[in-house]
């Protein structure tokens, strides 16, 4: 057996437009997706069932992004809202409101009292969660384009941004770090061990980088991505890197080899989205087709 996944065991094709994202909770047991037909969708993942359906958006959901004791999660999209939901009551906690332009990714702080959001604005705004304040806590005004990634890991926040830079915001401390990539940055992942950082360029090449010094410790590439904003991802155990592509496949690279151990056929448009099962080696998967699969 393949000690990452190989096999698609379910199909999940509810949503009637593209899927831009889809996200686990922190135990795998559910994951959200967010589509073109402006809703997010709650899914049981050993069972395929549909939970739930959240209405609130005005045009596509672009991303979402779960709270760590999966009582809430936060959506965003094209019609420049941040959404911050109630997962069982289905309803909308607060509405951020501010961008004025689409927004790209959301993310929270690990106790969840944090929401940051990423713009075509090119601003990145940060969200008391705790306050009733409409007003964010603090604007990040250094990106020259489009913010199209983000995550809060601890009290560092990673960013990429379609002027191809990688910014590293130490938000305790007030510092920013910033390493040159080239190519518009479409997706920014952090490995479990934090050392390292994943990140997906628009001229088909995946890069780990070295956190703290900046150093380009591999590269990876074979999967088509020019176009679309796409997600890619480590492994559970960090051995493994995982991206969607543009030629409606799934590719997956040996971390340390950089050599290509998988390509996986399903999807019959481009994978847009992916994200990795936190302790199983199992992964979810969004197409521009609309589907979501299951993979074990």
């Amino acid at each position: 057996m393949a000690p990452y996944p190989t096999k698609s065991v379910r199909t999940l094709a509810e949503h009637t437009g593209a899927v831009h994202c889809v996200t686990y909770n922190s135990n795998g047991q559910y994951c959200l997706s967010g589509s073109r037909d402006r809703s997010v969708m709650l899914w049981n993942t050993a069972t395929g069932a549909r939970i739930k359906t959240y209405s609130g958006h005005g045009r596509d959901v672009l991303d979402v992004a779960v709270t760590r004791d999966n009582s809430r999660f936060a959506s965003c999209g094209n019609d420049r809202a941040v959404l911050c939901w109630d997962v069982s009551a289905g309803s909308v906690i607060r509405r951020y409101a501010g961008h004025y332009e689409s927004v790209n990714c959301v993310g929270f702080n690990d106790d969840g009292t944090v929401l940051a959001s990423g713009s075509f604005d090119t601003t990145i705004r940060l969200w008391d969660c705790r306050s009733q304040s409409h007003s964010p806590i603090q604007i990040l005004e250094d990106c020259k384009d489009s913010v199209m990634s983000l995550q809060i890991v601890g009290v560092e926040l990673i960013v990429g941004s379609a002027d191809g830079r990688l910014r590293n915001y130490d938000i305790r401390m007030g510092q920013l770090h910033e390493d040159y990539i080239g190519a518009a940055i479409t997706s920014v992942r952090m490995s479990k061990d934090r050392n390292c950082i994943l990140v997906s360029t628009t001229d088909n090449t995946l890069r780990l980088m070295d956190k703290a010094n900046g150093t380009l410790l591999n590269e990876f590439k074979g999967h088509q991505h020019t176009d679309y904003k796409l997600h890619s991802a480590f492994s559970n155990d960090d051995a493994y890197v995982l991206s969607g592509s543009e030629d409606s496949k799934i590719y997956i690279w040996d971390l340390l080899e950089g050599t290509q151990v998988a390509t996986l056929e399903a999807h019959k448009g481009s994978v847009t989205s992916i994200d990795y099962h936190p302790t199983d080696p199992s992964m979810i998967s969004g197409s521009v087709d609309g589907s979501i699969m299951i993979w074990e």
